[in-house]
């Protein structure tokens, strides 16, 4: 890890990551078994290894309608059939985990990765996790803030002395295994909220910015709460990493990738906006919008997606982007042609590209 870490800037960092969603397919109708799905999650990331990219990552959700509840156990399948992608969660509903299994789970991810399990943790968009595990919704900021403070410490020490408001206090308690890397990296997960960022900062962890759509400028405020808080706490900009996530599919031209992606990603919208209870039906109208030049949306020509990547890192300068492509529906063929697009054709130019101007304030 020394000699990697030596290496001169090369550009930021490209993945994946999927929340392995369950739904029909709106060609035919037909609904992928859990089993099935989760087989396709790990050839992906096997896929994604042998083309070079940086970092593989997988949701957490609690519902028959996702097939992954334990990203901790797929990735470690995962580690068994890659040699080099880094393995994250994307993310870990921390609020509903208790930190200590959390982060030997992970830690014992890391032996058995040969050191490159990381986690991103959230607070989630769903809550069927907290009647699920015995805990309060209206716990749900105190919950994550508690959780991560106490993840942080498990990371740093072998022994902890420990207590909080949810769970059992820790007296010299022995924190088993300890991961190959020094630490683990950790990020949080942020959607939308000011505080959430600034409270990733001060803390000095990983920021990974949920970006879904729209202009990624309104994002601009999100950035400043977070790198002005951990300035303001003592860490250096190389320690504020920042990541752009969203949601993308590429094809050979933008009206290809468009006419393609778009009855699997209005199907996506559909289902999962019914089980918020809030249906929606999203028109071609409304995705042309929310796919053209100037959004969030990576949908379009290696071209397209490359300049929407670049106009964000002059936005942002940030450290990684992973983007999620298997959503709705999408067939797995059409899944990797994405992945050898993303990482022939996108990649190269962005690490050349990137690696010329390394954002430093």
């Amino acid at each position: 890890m020394g000699e990697k870490e030596k290496q001169p800037y090369s550009g930021i960092e490209i993945g994946l990551y999927t929340l392995a969603d369950i739904g029909p397919d709106p060609h035919t109708g037909k609904t992928i078994t859990a089993h099935k799905r989760v087989k396709e999650i790990v050839e992906a990331a096997k896929l994604a290894d042998e083309a070079g990219l940086d970092v593989f990552g997988i949701g957490e959700h609690h519902r028959l309608d996702y097939a992954v509840s334990a990203p901790p156990v797929i990735l470690a399948a995962i580690a068994q059939v890659t040699k080099r992608i880094k393995l994250t969660s994307a993310t870990t509903v921390l609020s509903t985990v208790d930190p200590v299994r959390l982060f030997e789970d992970f830690a014992t991810l890391d032996l058995v990765s040969d050191g490159r399990a990381e986690i991103i943790a959230g607070r989630g968009a769903f809550v069927e996790s907290y009647p699920l595990f015995g805990y309060d919704t209206k716990d749900y900021d105190k919950l994550f803030s508690e959780h991560l403070q106490l993840l942080l410490k498990l990371n740093e020490q072998e022994k902890v002395n420990w207590s909080g408001q949810f769970r059992a206090s820790l007296s010299n308690a022995e924190i088993a295994p300890r991961p190959i890397q020094k630490e683990l990296p950790l990020w949080v997960g942020v959607g939308g909220t000011p505080e959430s960022a600034a409270r990733a900062g001060r803390l000095g962890v990983g920021m990974a910015i949920a970006m879904l759509g729209g202009d990624p400028v309104r994002f601009m405020p999100l950035v400043d709460a977070y790198r002005d808080a951990g300035r303001t706490s003592g860490h250096t900009f190389e320690e504020l990493k920042l990541a752009v996530t969203g949601h993308g599919y590429i094809s050979k031209t933008t009206q290809q990738a468009k006419d393609e992606f778009y009855p699997y990603y209005s199907n996506y919208w559909s289902y999962v906006n019914c089980q918020r209870g809030m249906p929606f039906r999203m028109t071609r109208a409304d995705f042309d919008h929310m796919t053209g030049p100037d959004t969030a949306l990576f949908v379009g020509s290696p071209q397209q997606i490359v300049e929407k990547i670049l106009r964000q890192y002059e936005l942002f300068g940030h450290k990684r982007f992973i983007v999620q492509m298997d959503i709705g529906g999408v067939p797995f063929h059409k899944v990797a042609e994405s992945i050898e697009l993303l990482a022939s054709e996108i990649a190269p130019i962005i690490r050349k590209e990137t690696s010329k101007i390394s954002h430093t304030d």
